[in-house]
């Protein structure tokens, strides 16, 4: 079996987590706070924001494999941890380790699936490849979504942790399983190459590609915004008097929603032009965030739908417009630097939604991230008059 179809498995597994439909809840059980599960979320952001470069560097100097395996392993971990999780400071631990196994396969999973392909000769299947494996990855999630519901309410909470923590074992022996494509370099050279050469040559390829700042920034701020519906829509809905029960529908519409972008991004890139794209992006975001902020009644659940249905585009345009534009041997090292922004994003966006959500609840978390969406269309328009007066 290659890599391919082996990485389509192991994502599938990673994501086969029933636990995650009752999470919030889970945690406000045993006490956490909206405050606190923010401060977690900066916990997890900061730790990414310290460790994201290194390991995209071990990923490039000693193999993509091994930093997926420490992915796969602390994956297990995490979920026996929750288990017995009782206080803050649990938590918090459990969220750290997250953030190494996050910063472990960030850059590493996209490197390896890149190499395999170009060791085919199929490389220029790679936004299409990452499309269907993010569609994969919603088939799982749904398919947890409407099980977990169902099984948490029948069986209690701690059920779907004790699954979940089963499909990342399984997800850890099909990686064991995965073979080190070839990328140009041997492992012995790799492994000599220091450590500030990679970070010179990584600042240096940016600062020679400023038209990859759009395309980057606004993956930043899309997984920035899209993170916060991802964590607390289940507050959200409980806030409009939906029962448990239903929430594993709704969970798997709203991945569904991110289907078609996922699906359709590599034709939309060839159709219309790049800016454009990212500028109908951000105004989906900046008017889907102002009307959740705005509603109070169930007419918000449309602008839920509307944010993730243009989230689901951004993925797979920015990790083919960076990957198809970088050297093997730093591969995982700039997908590492792309994901350190996106963390960046995460903490400052974290700080004021945390603030708005402790005044005004979660309806003026989300207000803070329409203004953010609203500024940085801004941002965008300024760019592209500045490109088009320069042609």
């Amino acid at each position: 079996m290659s890599n391919v179809r082996k990485l389509y498995f192991i994502r599938f597994f990673q994501h086969l987590i029933p636990a995650y439909v009752i999470e919030r809840l889970f945690w406000e059980e045993r006490g956490m706070t909206i405050p606190m599960v923010v401060l977690t979320e900066i916990i997890f952001a900061l730790t990414i924001v310290i460790l994201e470069i290194p390991t995209g560097i071990f990923a490039d100097k000693w193999g993509r494999k091994r930093m997926l395996l420490t992915a796969a392993f602390i994956g297990c971990l995490e979920f026996l941890l929750l288990l017995f999780a009782t206080e803050f400071w649990h938590f918090a631990l459990v969220v750290f380790l997250t953030a190494i196994a996050s910063s472990a396969s960030s850059g590493a999973d996209n490197a390896l699936l890149y190499d395999s392909l170009q060791e085919a000769g199929e490389q220029s299947s790679f936004e299409r490849i990452v499309g269907r494996m993010n569609a994969l990855d919603i088939a799982a999630i749904m398919i947890a979504a409407l099980s977990g519901s169902l099984l948490a309410g029948k069986f209690g909470f701690s059920f779907n942790y004790w699954l979940s923590f089963v499909s990342m074992l399984i997800a850890l022996v099909l990686t064991l399983s995965l073979r080190e494509p070839g990328r140009g370099v041997t492992n012995e050279d790799a492994s000599a190459i220091p450590i500030r050469t990679y970070v010179r040559e990584s600042i240096a390829f940016f600062r020679g590609h400023p038209g990859i700042y759009p395309v980057v920034l606004t993956g930043m701020i899309t997984g920035a915004a899209i993170n916060f519906v991802d964590e607390f829509w289940q507050l959200y809905l409980e806030r409009q008097g939906i029962p448990v029960a239903a929430f594993g529908v709704f969970s798997a519409a709203l991945f569904l929603a991110r289907l078609p972008g996922n699906l359709l991004a590599y034709k939309l890139k060839e159709r219309m032009k790049l800016g454009t794209l990212l500028m109908l992006i951000t105004a989906a975001l900046a008017v889907g965030f102002a009307y959740l902020a705005r509603a109070r009644d169930w007419s918000g659940l449309i602008a839920l739908f509307l944010v993730c249905m243009a989230a689901g585009v951004i993925e797979p345009l920015a990790a083919g417009y960076l990957h198809h534009r970088i050297d093997s041997t730093m591969r995982a090292t700039l997908d590492s630097f792309q994901s350190l922004g996106l963390n960046a994003a995460l903490v400052t966006t974290g700080i004021g939604f945390g603030y708005f959500a402790s005044e005004l609840d979660l309806f003026g978390g989300f207000g803070f991230i329409a203004a953010m969406a609203a500024a940085f269309l801004v941002y965008l328009a300024g760019f592209s008059r500045k490109r088009t007066g320069s042609a």
